[in-house]
């Protein structure tokens, strides 16, 4: 990889704060068919991932780009290639966060870089974020957005076949699950429930599925599994776009070191985004 022109925006940073309230915890737990709704309330744990439902981008309408989500420049860099994606975070826990509790997020970006491939250039920024509650901090990630072009036509990557994993669960994926995911996260993007802009103006060939909704679908599949584990670190990447249109599964395996591998993957077996999960 290589430096670009926004290399003087690398040690830029931001203080954030918000409170962990109970409202938007309740309505992931419905989305995800959670049947312990009821549990949720004052002091009551939330799963690590679900901080993504707080410090969110509230900028106002007239600050909106052509793709929905907020115009360049701010705090991030004005990268003028149109298509931008998350395509990957680390996270470590070190403490938990409750229902109630007052949490502030400082994020600082850390690295900015070019590299060219099949796509073209693609430009990468290294965000981390640090959250911290009662003065103590509870999560660190590291995250990835890349920007690249358009292109006149959608060439999907070589599929990584799916391998053999422990246990397998369907999960169906439609619109209505993309809806409510992007409005409990305030992700204006069109991707994810404009149709005819992701295949007309984005080139796609359906809605796409966000890559931190299937994050948080294997995450939370991995939790039904180990109820009485604590999770210590939960690392992921996108492999290959995922479509509402498109059966899809969650799988998992657990490693000789004990650390568990986590694949999202579309009804031919490939591969959409590959996770690992540590646990404490």
């Amino acid at each position: 990889m290589s430096e670009t022109p926004w290399s003087d925006w690398v040690g830029r940073s931001e203080t954030r704060r918000d409170q962990i309230s109970e409202t938007p915890a309740r309505a992931l737990a419905a989305t995800l068919n959670h049947d312990a709704d009821a549990a949720i309330g004052p002091g009551a744990e939330i799963p690590a991932l679900w901080i993504w439902l707080y410090f969110l981008p509230l900028a106002p309408m007239r600050d909106i780009g052509a793709d929905g989500h907020p115009k360049r420049g701010g705090f991030l860099p004005p990268i003028p290639q149109p298509r931008r994606m998350w395509a990957g975070s680390r996270c470590t826990f070190h403490a938990p966060l409750r229902i109630g509790d007052d949490i502030e997020r400082t994020s600082t970006i850390l690295k900015i870089a070019e590299k060219t491939g099949k796509a073209g250039v693609m430009t990468f920024v290294t965000v981390r974020h640090g959250v911290s509650a009662g003065g103590g901090l509870a999560i660190e990630e590291e995250q990835d957005i890349v920007y690249i072009d358009i292109p006149s036509r959608y060439e999907p990557p070589p599929p990584t076949p799916l391998p053999a994993c422990a246990w397998s669960d369907a999960v169906a994926i439609d619109p209505v699950l993309l809806f409510r995911y992007s409005a409990l996260t305030f992700n204006g993007h069109r991707i994810h429930y404009d149709k005819p802009y992701a295949v007309e103006v984005e080139r796609y060939p359906g809605l796409v599925v966000h890559g931190p909704l299937q994050a948080t679908l294997l995450f939370d599949a991995a939790l039904k599994r180990a109820p009485a584990r604590r999770p210590k670190s939960f690392s992921f990447r996108g492999v290959r776009p995922l479509f509402a249109h498109e059966r899809a599964s969650l799988n998992g395996l657990e490693r000789d070191d004990g650390a568990w591998d986590l694949y999202a993957a579309n009804g031919d077996g490939a591969v959409t985004m590959q996770a690992t999960m540590t646990w404490s």
